[in-house]
């Protein structure tokens, strides 16, 4: 598996908050089923294999042919990350809605994690390791792509198989500027 690098028409596919999600348990939790993955989203299992089948029709995911057997087909993330290039859709006005939506709801997920995270009960020490902090930074947008760029090589050398007694970790790294208020 490697990284995927969005285009309008992927963009498009993957724009919808059901496909975004059932692609996310994919790479996090690993291979399913439709009606396995369903059960999770709270969906009926017919719904989920549609969306299946568009993800897997754009290359998002594919069929795990490992598992499985006639009456019941395993699916897979067909890569690890996505890559989404704000310049690739710059003047693409037929994409702006499903740009909209995607990254709203790639947001929102992100919400998510975190607040599960904060209520559930965790033992001390990964209680004491999370972070969750911002800073205020005055970057020119150079600056922050170099910032961007040295944040995923730190990610990236953490990077290694899961081993005995790890735990997924989901590092999210959120950097942008902010409106200032008028003076």
């Amino acid at each position: 598996m490697t990284e995927i690098r969005l285009d309008a028409k992927t963009l498009r596919a993957l724009a919808h908050p059901l496909r975004i999600r059932l692609l996310g348990l994919l790479r996090a939790e690993g291979p399913a089923t439709a009606t396995g993955l369903a059960q999770r989203v709270g969906e009926s299992s017919g719904t989920t294999s549609w969306h299946l089948r568009q993800l897997a029709d754009h290359g998002l995911i594919e069929q795990d042919t490992e598992r499985g057997n006639k009456r019941e087909r395993w699916w897979k993330a067909a890569y690890e990350s996505t890559e989404l290039r704000m310049e690739d859709f710059r003047d693409d006005q037929e994409s702006a809605g499903a740009l909209n939506a995607y990254l709203y709801e790639i947001a929102s997920g992100d919400y998510r994690r975190m607040t599960t995270f904060l209520a559930e009960n965790w033992p001390q020490p990964w209680r004491e390791s999370f972070v969750m902090s911002d800073q205020n930074l005055p970057l020119t947008p150079d600056e922050l792509k170099a910032m961007r760029t040295e944040l995923h090589e730190v990610v990236d050398k953490y990077r290694r198989p899961q081993r005995q007694g790890d735990e997924i970790v989901v590092a999210q790294i959120q950097a942008f500027p902010r409106k200032r208020r008028p003076e």
